[in-house]
């Protein structure tokens, strides 16, 4: 099994460090075969919101070059990926499908961090009652169905009590439909070294419950994040333990059934 990583941020985010190029060299140094960036995307916002931490619009192409031109510059040492993380911005959509397809993007995964869109500021990581916890598996199930997204960053980041019957039933609900549609789901690693409530121990079992496909990823915000061997294998061993197949790679928007092209012909 190789060891892979597609959820890596850069600078332009506001919460990373590190030059783009860093992170190359210290996945190189960890033996990464294939590295793929998926930076916060930008939206294309209908009012005149400015987030926080995310890369602006007007970013996007200079992220896109950087990537590039360290995709060709190391070609021979590590496959490279242009990728993004990306919400389920219901009312935004139309605009990201077109977006993925000018620009080419290789793949997104869905991080699924607020309510309908960041300009209302209900962050799903933060405590929150049972209708967000609730919207926040319908979002996640929206996402899935529209065939675009490679798998679910941190499927665990909604806070809620977890040993709650209520949450047991909505991640349930969650793997349930992440099995039927074949949708992996990531352990993160940033959260299992920093400490956070996610990955959490009562969501894994119950996705090991249901079989789902997990995948590692170290949602890097430095270099160094990349190089942290004894981690990934923790957590290796961890999901190894459990009955859920683990995968290190991805389908890309190039392989997933046309799924963008059919959707912009609707547009």
């Amino acid at each position: 099994m190789n060891k892979n990583n597609y959820h890596t941020h850069t600078t332009r985010c506001f919460h990373a460090i590190g030059k783009d190029e860093e992170y190359v060299k210290a996945a190189i140094q960890a033996n990464i075969k294939e590295l793929g960036f998926s930076d916060h995307t930008p939206w294309h916002y209908d009012s005149s919101f400015k987030a926080s931490m995310r890369m602006p619009e007007c970013q996007l192409d200079d992220y896109i070059e950087s990537i590039r031109y360290l995709k060709e510059k190391y070609k021979d040492q590590i496959s490279i990926l242009i990728g993004l993380e990306c919400e389920y911005f219901e009312r935004y959509m139309p605009w990201l499908e077109k977006m993925l397809e000018d620009k080419k993007i290789d793949y997104i995964i869905l991080g699924n961090h607020y309510y309908q869109t960041d300009e209302l500021h209900q962050y799903f990581g933060s405590p929150v009652n049972e209708y967000y916890l609730k919207a926040y598996v319908d979002h996640c199930i929206q996402a899935i169905d529209t065939g675009l997204y490679s798998y679910i960053a941190h499927p665990d980041l909604v806070y809620y009590d977890p040993d709650s019957k209520l949450y047991q039933e909505e991640m349930s609900r969650l793997c349930a439909y992440a099995k039927e549609k074949d949708m992996p789901l990531e352990f993160n690693l940033l959260g299992f070294m920093s400490g956070r409530h996610y990955p959490n121990e009562s969501f894994w079992k119950i996705a090991s419950k249901y079989k789902n496909k997990a995948i590692i990823g170290f949602d890097a915000h430095s270099p160094d994040a990349l190089l942290k061997d004894d981690i990934y294998q923790q957590a290796f061993n961890y999901l190894s333990s459990l009955d859920v197949e683990l995968i290190d790679t991805i389908k890309t928007l190039k392989n997933k059934d046309n799924a963008l092209t059919k959707k912009l012909s609707r547009i």
